[in-house]
């Protein structure tokens, strides 16, 4: 019997490896991606559009609270989201500012340009307003936006209104900007996260806010909604939007969501926030009950186990937040320690890498991350790159400074002993600036896990998402999953690095500095 060749064998390998690839292909399971915001409603939808995708034979993910309108709208364009939901108002005055778009079709257009298709609206229009508590509006006879302007002039202390709108509000094309130059308004206003200005007002620390016409907690804190008399707020149909190329990569699963085509109306979408907000349902529950109710199916309604899922989450929390931690940490070791005997070796460049790592480090936290989000997408990595960065300066410092205030005479000694450049920074000086250095990495460690928390605004995970679902919910228990974990991981860190001495600091320093 012969043998079969080299060559036969590679045809025959050749040969299964194209049946195997073939007969993958056609039963590949449709992948879609879902994005939303950090508000209720946003992930109300992203879950409902999860279920009917899965219900389509797909494999879907959720990757909800990943901020405001740009991260999301973004990361779409870059193919790390497949679908999210978006208002038209938000599209047109915002993504679109410089463009003029007067209509829907002109918003279809431009979005295909983009590679981006519009889908029909689910049927609510959730558009911006101004809210005030009841009473104070009936005291000052408030009914209409012209009205804040009116009582302004008419009586000066009413110019001391006190305004707290979003974050993203402050700064949109259709948000206060424009409105103000639209009534006159003669009022300064602080920006702040949309759930915290409704405490502001149910506090009266508050007089004013943004609102959107589908929150529960208009209703909920009796806010009267004033009338947009000069028409300044476009129309926010709220529409599915995804990439062009998944209508070839999951055909069965958007035809499956376009059944919520026109099936929500205003009443439904604030009832669904209620449950939310206010009865604390869980999303996914909301979502279930909703598309058994509506869309005639029988999705099963998860069952939540307070305890289990609280304990699962604070696992999953944990390790998400070491990683960020850890990996971030490592990086800027390998980094700063090097970076720190350059600083000191050579005082003309030391002082430029001390500069720009000081200058990083007053650069806010929030800023940084944002920044990353459209040059590594979202996520871990712009999280642990942000880290990262926040790390180098108290490494770089203490490594220079402990090399610093090593005495001349001892250097001497080194240089008498024959030892060369090199073998006298290993033998000598780091271990006598061990103790520095070990004391810049460890204020590193604990600074970031503090710092890591903001993580959560972009899909990093960790102890930051209980956080920020606990503000968004204005939930203190949810809240304190965070940061109770948070804080005790920094003590832990603390101490874990004081025991890290012993290995790393010489005997004598360790004993110099007890004594």
């Amino acid at each position: 019997m012969k043998c079969p060749t080299r060559s036969s064998l590679f045809v025959f390998l050749a040969a299964s490896l194209a049946v195997c690839f073939c007969a993958t292909e056609g039963i590949a399971t449709e992948r879609i991606v879902i994005g939303s915001k950090s508000y209720n409603e946003p992930i109300i939808l992203g879950e409902m559009v999860a279920y009917l995708a899965r219900h389509a034979g797909a494999e879907a993910t959720h990757r909800a609270e990943l901020g405001g309108t740009r991260i999301v709208y973004n990361a779409l364009l870059k193919g790390e989201l497949d679908f999210y939901f978006d208002y038209t108002g938000t599209l047109a005055k915002e993504i679109f500012s410089g463009e003029e778009i007067k209509d829907d079709e002109q918003l279809r257009a431009a979005l295909e340009k983009k590679g981006v298709r519009m889908g029909e609206p689910l049927g609510f229009n959730n558009s911006y307003a101004l809210g005030m508590r009841e009473q104070r509006a009936a005291e000052l006879e408030i009914q209409t936006i012209s009205d804040l302007r009116r009582r302004a002039a008419e009586y000066p202390a009413a110019a001391r209104l006190k305004f707290g709108v979003s974050d993203e509000f402050i700064h949109r094309n259709d948000g206060w900007p424009g409105l103000q130059a639209r009534y006159g308004l003669p009022f300064v206003v602080r920006g702040m996260d949309h759930n915290l200005a409704y405490r502001g007002l149910q506090s009266g620390r508050l007089d004013v806010t943004d609102v959107y016409s589908t929150d529960a907690e208009v209703q909920y804190y009796k806010l009267r909604v004033l009338e947009d008399d000069l028409g300044y707020f476009p129309v926010y149909y709220c529409v599915p939007l995804y990439r062009i190329d998944l209508e070839k990569k999951a055909p069965q699963a958007l035809a499956e969501i376009s059944k919520l085509t026109g099936k929500i109306d205003n009443p439904a979408m604030t009832a669904m926030n209620a449950r939310v907000q206010i009865d604390r349902a869980s999303e996914s529950v909301v979502a279930a009950e909703f598309i058994n109710a509506q869309l005639g199916m029988t999705v099963p309604v998860p069952v939540d186990n307070y305890w289990q899922k609280t304990g699962a989450s604070l696992v999953r929390n944990t390790l998400q937040h070491l990683l960020l931690v850890s990996v971030s940490l490592a990086a800027a070791i390998l980094i700063a320690v090097p970076l720190g005997i350059i600083a000191f070796r050579r005082p003309r460049i030391g002082s430029i890498i001390l500069g720009v790592v000081g200058i990083v480090q007053t650069i806010p936290s929030l800023a940084v991350l944002v920044f990353m989000v459209p040059l590594l997408g979202l996520g871990a990595l712009p999280a642990i790159t942000a880290l990262f960065l926040y790390s180098l300066l108290p490494i770089v410092r203490n490594t220079y400074q402990g090399l610093k205030d090593i005495s001349g005479n001892l250097r001497e000694s080194a240089t008498v002993l024959g030892l060369d450049d090199y073998a006298r920074l290993r033998l000598v000086e780091l271990p006598l600036a061990s103790r520095s250095i070990l004391s810049g990495i460890k204020t590193a460690a604990v600074i970031n896990v503090g710092a890591a928390t903001i993580g959560g605004l972009i899909g990093a995970g960790g102890y930051g998402q209980p956080i920020m679902t606990g503000l968004r919910l204005n939930d203190t228990a949810l809240l304190l999953q965070g940061a109770i974990p948070a804080a005790l991981l920094a003590v832990v860190i603390d101490g874990f690095f004081g025991y890290l001495e012993r290995f790393f600091v010489p005997a004598g320093l360790r004993i110099k500095a007890g004594a």
